[in-house]
C-alpha cells in the first residue's frame, strides 16, 4: 500500500473542495484533493449552470480566475411558466445573477486551488474512512487502478457530493453528526446542454416550470441565446419520472427549440432538504452537497459550497494551529454556515413540505396570483412581508383557494419561527441537544399545520 500524509486531505474537486483547498494552501499548510474521476473529466458535474452572487464569493478563489467561465452575465429575472393556468410569473432576481460553463468553472476552479499549491490525485477512489480508537476520523484508504493507497491527514474533508459514500463508512457514534438522513431527502436529475440555431427569446431569464406532478420541476437556462442548460428533476421521496423521455417530450413542445442538437448528457442526485444539523465529528467536516448547503427551493449549490469551502479551511486552520481536531474546535464551522444561509435554507424546505400536501392544480393556481416580488423575498430570504393592499389584492385574485391561502399563511409563521430558532444555534456542541429538541418541537407543528408526512 502506499501512504501518503498531508496536514488536510480532501475527497472531491468540486467547488466546496477546490475552496476549502485554496483557502488551507494559501495559509501554508499541505492539501491533497483526492478526486474519482481523471484529470480531464473532474470538474464535469451536472448543474442547471445558473450562478448568484459571484461577486461576493470567498476571495481564497478570486473571481477573476473564474470568470471566463462565465457565458450569460444579461439573466436578471426568472420565469415561472405554469400551462395549466396559462400564465407567465417574472420573479426579480436581487444581487448579481449569471449563467456559467459548468465544466468550465470546474476546470478554473481547479487550476486557481492548483496555482494555490494544491495537489491533485485523480482517478482515486476512496473505499473507506479510518478512525483512531477514540473515533477520530484520520483519513482514509483509496484505490488507484490496482494501486492502493492510504491517505494520513489531521483533518478529513468530505466533498464527495450528495448521499457521500464516506459518511457510509464513518462510525459517528458520540458525535453531533446528523445521520437523519434518506434519499426520500433528496431529488434525481438529468440535464442537456442543447444548441439551437435561432436566438430564444427569453435569454435573459432563468425559465422553470413544473412537470405533471408536483413532485418534478423543468428548467432551461440560456447559457447564450442559442445554447441552453434544459434539465428535469423529481423528488426522491415519489414515484421515479422517466427523466429523458419526459424531458425530450416538453423540448419537442417548444417550436423555439425544433432542431436542436444536445451537446452534453449528465445526471446527479441534489439535496432538496435542510442542511445537516451538524456536519462536524473529530477530525472531519462534510462541505458543499455532502452535508446539503443548498437551497432546497432552487436547487442552487455552488454558492452554499463555496462558503461551505471557506468556513470549513478556515476551521481545519485552527484545528492544525491548536494541534486539535476535536468536535469543539471544528465546532465553529457549524456555526458560520447556519447563520450565513443554513437557517435560510431550513426555513424554505417548510415550503418544501408544505407543497406535498396539497393538489398540484391547486398550488399553482394560487401561485399564479400571488406578487412575484414577494416570492423572490421568501426564495432568497426565507420569508417576506406583505402590505396590507397586497394582502386584499391577493385575496381578490385568489378566490376559490382561500383554504389553501390560510394554509399557506400558517405555514409562513411557523416557517418564520424555524428561522427565528436557526438564530440561536449553538456556539458549541453543549448546547446542540436542546436546540434540536426545541427545532423537532416546530417541525413537529408544521407537519400538524400542513398535514404534510414527516420528512425527517
Amino acid at each position: 500500500m502506499t501512504s501518503f500524509e498531508y496536514d488536510v486531505a480532501i475527497v472531491g474537486a468540486g467547488t466546496a473542495g477546490c475552496y476549502a483547498a485554496s483557502t488551507i494552501s494559501k495559509a501554508g499548510y499541505d492539501v491533497v484533493i483526492v478526486e474519482r474521476k481523471d484529470a480531464e473529466e473532474a470538474g464535469h458535474i451536472a448543474c442547471g449552470d445558473a450562478l448568484k452572487g459571484a461577486d461576493e464569493f470567498p476571495k481564497a478563489i478570486p473571481k477573476s480566475e473564474i470568470a471566463d467561465a462565465f457565458t450569460n452575465t444579461a439573466v436578471d429575472h426568472g420565469r415561472f411558466e405554469i400551462p395549466q393556468e396559462d400564465a407567465v410569473l417574472d420573479i426579480p432576481v436581487p444581487g448579481e445573477l449569471a449563467v456559467i460553463d459548468r465544466w468550465e468553472f470546474g476546470r478554473q476552479l481547479i487550476g486557481s486551488a492548483e496555482r494555490a499549491g494544491v495537489d491533485f490525485h485523480y482517478d482515486t477512489v476512496v473505499q473507506r474512512v479510518t478512525q483512531d480508537d477514540d473515533g477520530r476520523v484520520t483519513g482514509f484508504e483509496a484505490k488507484r487502478a490496482d494501486e492502493r493507497r492510504s491517505y494520513k491527514a489531521t483533518v478529513t474533508l468530505d466533498g464527495a457530493g450528495a448521499l457521500s459514500i464516506l459518511q457510509d463508512t464513518i462510525d459517528f457514534d458520540g458525535t453531533t453528526f446528523d445521520t437523519n438522513v434518506r434519499y426520500s431527502q433528496f431529488s434525481s436529475a438529468y440535464r442537456e446542454i442543447i444548441e439551437v440555431e435561432e436566438p430564444v427569446e427569453w435569454d435573459d431569464a432563468l425559465v422553470v416550470k413544473p412537470t405533471k406532478r408536483s413532485a418534478g420541476y423543468l428548467w432551461y437556462f440560456p447559457r447564450t441565446p442559442t445554447e441552453i442548460n434544459v434539465g428535469l428533476g423529481f423528488q426522491m421521496n415519489e414515484e421515479p419520472m422517466q427523466l429523458v423521455s419526459d424531458l425530450r417530450e416538453d423540448i419537442s413542445q417548444r417550436p423555439e427549440l425544433r432542431g436542436a442538437t444536445v451537446k452534453d448528457k449528465l445526471g446527479a442526485a441534489l439535496p432538496t432538504r435542510r442542511p445537516y444539523d451538524s456536519a462536524t465529528a473529530p477530525g472531519y467536516m462534510a462541505i458543499g452537497d455532502a452535508a446539503a448547503h443548498v437551497n432546497p427551493i432552487s436547487g442552487g449549490g455552488i454558492g452554499g459550497a463555496a462558503y461551505a469551502g471557506q468556513y470549513a479551511g478556515e476551521q481545519a486552520i485552527q484545528a492544525l494551529e491548536k494541534e486539535d481536531a476535536s468536535e469543539e474546535t471544528l465546532w465553529r464551522y457549524n456555526e458560520r454556515v447556519m447563520d450565513h444561509y443554513g437557517g435560510r435554507y431550513a426555513a424554505l424546505d417548510v415550503y418544501n413540505v408544505f407543497a406535498t400536501a396539497y393538489d398540484l392544480d391547486d398550488l399553482l393556481s394560487l401561485l399564479a396570483a400571488l406578487p412575484g416580488e414577494q416570492l423572490s423575498n421568501a426564495l432568497y430570504s426565507g420569508s417576506s412581508s406583505v402590505g396590507l393592499g397586497l394582502k386584499l389584492k391577493v385575496l381578490y385574485e385568489t378566490v376559490g383557494h382561500w383554504g389553501t391561502l390560510k394554509k399557506l399563511y400558517d405555514t409562513k409563521g411557523l416557517a418564520d419561527r424555524l428561522l427565528a430558532h436557526y438564530e440561536t444555534y449553538p456556539s458549541s456542541p453543549d448546547g446542540f441537544d436542546a436546540w434540536q429538541a426545541e427545532r423537532n418541537s416546530i417541525m413537529d407543528e408544521i407537519y400538524a399545520a400542513t398535514g404534510a408526512e414527516t420528512k425527517y
